[in-house]
């Protein structure tokens, strides 16, 4: 394999190329979970994924419960489908309660703490309440449970991660907590390394080509875990050697190139270049810095021909959609033309008029 064809492989298993899925729940649902701390790009990343989506589709599937917003992978928010939310917490918690002792005890957050926040919250919104943040910060406050600093997030996300508590619908422009099990529906459970091989599985389906080392720092899994969860879902994968080292993706991928240039408008965080640890597949090094800064934010980033080929801003005035690219190297005709094109996508998508040049 080489490595224009890796990265045909990766645009249409993470569903950017080709016909996309059908449902929002179904393109979070194949890639496993889907980084989501920043809501717009992440709504963005979703529907750029899905067929004819908009952005009101990929917000009612939320309120319609079909996805969630929850802390899950390394510790950060992600979008995951319902239907898996359960089992991957309880694969990925005892990780991520481990990795959070240090700065709770920095904040004098301990398990006397944590219970009376899980009785006051509980009793806020049990019978179906959703509240927005301050207002779970007001009733802790009130129960002399002290949020100063980061210890309301941190009690957040304590809950959110033990199962406790996870995002609602957006009341307005703000967002809302709700109690996990009235938010969703018992959903299925697996046993621990079905969890394993499970996630896996949806990794390499919705990211392949990736490396064992790419699949252990998108799960937060240790080395041991990545490993195990690779070698029970290996019958459902295919492995090649790419450059003396080992890419897995699923046996049923089959990418048809996209006419060239093909240009994709990413949002910041995206799956395609955060979801894997080795990123120079897609970018340069001497590019790093721009797409990528210093503490960690992506920017977003126009791909073309499956490789980032600048970073890009919008400003939607009056409603029409201004896209500005930030360019590695000049666009050939081409290259513009697709990129114009995309650009239209996301004015669809989003529900304005694209701004006339």
């Amino acid at each position: 394999m080489k490595s224009p064809h890796l990265l045909e492989l990766r645009l249409q298993n993470q569903s950017i190329s080709g016909t996309g899925c059908g449902q929002p729940a179904e393109a979070v649902a194949r890639l496993g979970a889907l980084q989501a701390q920043d809501y717009p790009s992440a709504l963005w990343a979703i529907g750029l994924r899905t067929q004819d989506a908009t952005e009101v589709a990929i917000e009612r599937a939320i309120q319609e419960r079909s996805i969630v917003r929850t802390w899950l992978l390394r510790g950060t928010l992600h979008f995951v489908a319902a239907a898996d939310l359960r089992w991957m917490l309880s694969l990925l918690r005892p990780r991520l309660l481990a990795g959070s002792r240090g700065r709770q005890q920095q904040l004098g957050l301990d398990e006397t703490t944590f219970q009376a926040a899980r009785q006051v919250l509980t009793q806020a919104l049990q019978g179906g309440r959703t509240l927005q943040r301050d207002e779970l910060f007001a009733r802790l406050e009130a129960a002399a449970l002290s949020t100063a600093g980061q210890r309301g997030y941190h009690i957040l996300w304590q809950l959110a991660v033990e199962g406790l508590l996870c995002f609602g619908a957006r009341r307005g422009r703000q967002f809302t907590f709700a109690l996990l099990d009235e938010w969703l529906p018992s959903t299925k459970t697996l046993e621990h390394d079905q969890a394993l091989a499970e996630l896996a599985r949806r990794y390499f389906t919705g990211h392949g080509p990736a490396t064992l080392q790419d699949f252990g720092w998108w799960s937060g899994l240790n080395g041991t875990q990545a490993k195990t969860g690779l070698e029970l879902a290996g019958a459902a994968l295919e492995k090649e050697t790419i450059a003396g080292q080992p890419y897995w993706f699923s046996g049923h991928s089959s990418a048809a190139a996209e006419l060239s240039p093909a240009a994709h408008l990413l949002p910041a965080f995206d799956e395609y270049i955060v979801g894997y640890r080795d990123r120079t597949a897609v970018l340069d090094a001497y590019q790093t810095k721009q797409a990528i800064s210093s503490n960690g934010i992506f920017h977003p980033a126009l791909v073309i021909d499956g490789r980032v080929a600048g970073t890009w801003k919008k400003a939607v005035k009056a409603g029409a959609l201004a896209v500005t690219p930030n360019l590695f190297a000049p666009l050939t005709a081409g290259e513009e033309h697709a990129f114009q094109a995309e650009a239209a996508r996301y004015a669809a998508f989003l529900g304005v008029s694209l701004e006339a040049d």
